[in-house]
């Protein structure tokens, strides 16, 4: 019997390690990384997975939407999405806590109408009392609430955005209404008539820079066409000293 077909505890020892049936498991993670680190240099030289891809996405910043690989498209629209969804979700919150807090405001007191101010502001907190008799909400919270969305117009007017400029316009609108529904029977063209001039003072900040003529841009036309007429004219060639002669008849022609 050979060395190698010794016995060892009963079992016959192995001639050499590529009889072993499972490699230790430190050499199998040692190939398996070296596996993992081939493939991922293959993906990024030309023509690997990876390296495509970021041809892709580096293309896409010079090109058009239809130009775009697909995957990039549904990444966009995924993150878009996912973003107009967090907003609204925000800002959900953000007005369910403005509400809550205006519906908390204490009543205050709802003035003596005297001044110029208080003749437009008395009616509307006039107005606003007797209504919030039949709402759910305090007339604290609405009077807030009034003064909140003039502001926001106001300031929002004033940096040109367009929303802001037609809660303005709303805000105007339905104040006048207000003053003129509240105010004293006496006096009420005048308070209404004192509001509107108000008004359009603040609206020489709400809407500034805002025109009612057309605003008309005249781009230089991309292609210019200019029309030309092209005649074509065929000089005829001379004549030959020897092409005098008739054909049917050998006499020179007369000149």
């Amino acid at each position: 019997m050979s060395d190698n077909d010794r016995q060892m505890n009963g079992q016959p020892r192995p001639n050499s390690i590529l009889d072993q049936l499972e490699l230790p498991p430190a050499r199998k993670d040692k190939q398996r990384l070296m596996r993992l680190r081939t493939t991922w240099r293959e993906s990024w030289e030309e023509g690997g997975f990876l390296y495509q891809r970021w041809e892709e996405v580096f293309q896409a910043r010079h090109g058009g939407w239809h130009e775009v690989a697909n995957w990039i498209k549904a990444a966009a629209l995924f993150g878009g999405i996912s973003l107009i969804v967090l907003m609204l979700d925000a800002a959900g919150d953000i007005a369910s806590t403005t509400l809550k807090g205006l519906s908390a405001v204490p009543a205050s007191s709802g003035g003596d109408g005297s001044g110029l101010w208080g003749t437009v502001d008395h009616p509307v907190r006039v107005f606003l009392a007797d209504q919030a008799a039949h709402l759910a909400v305090t007339p604290a919270a609405l009077y807030a609430f009034w003064q909140l969305t003039g502001l926001l117009g106001l300031v929002g007017g004033f940096f040109g955005n367009a929303g802001a400029r037609i809660a303005w316009l709303l805000f105007g609108i339905g104040s006048l209404a207000m003053i003129w529904s509240a105010a004293p029977v006496g006096g009420r063209a005048a308070a209404t008539g004192l509001a509107a001039l108000m008004w359009a003072l603040a609206s020489m900040f709400a809407l500034r820079g805002l025109t009612l003529q057309p605003i008309v841009h005249n781009h230089p036309p991309q292609y210019q066409f200019n029309p030309a007429l092209h005649l074509h004219a065929t000089i005829p060639a001379p004549t030959p000293a020897g092409d005098d002669l008739d054909p049917d008849n050998v006499h020179p022609l007369q000149r």
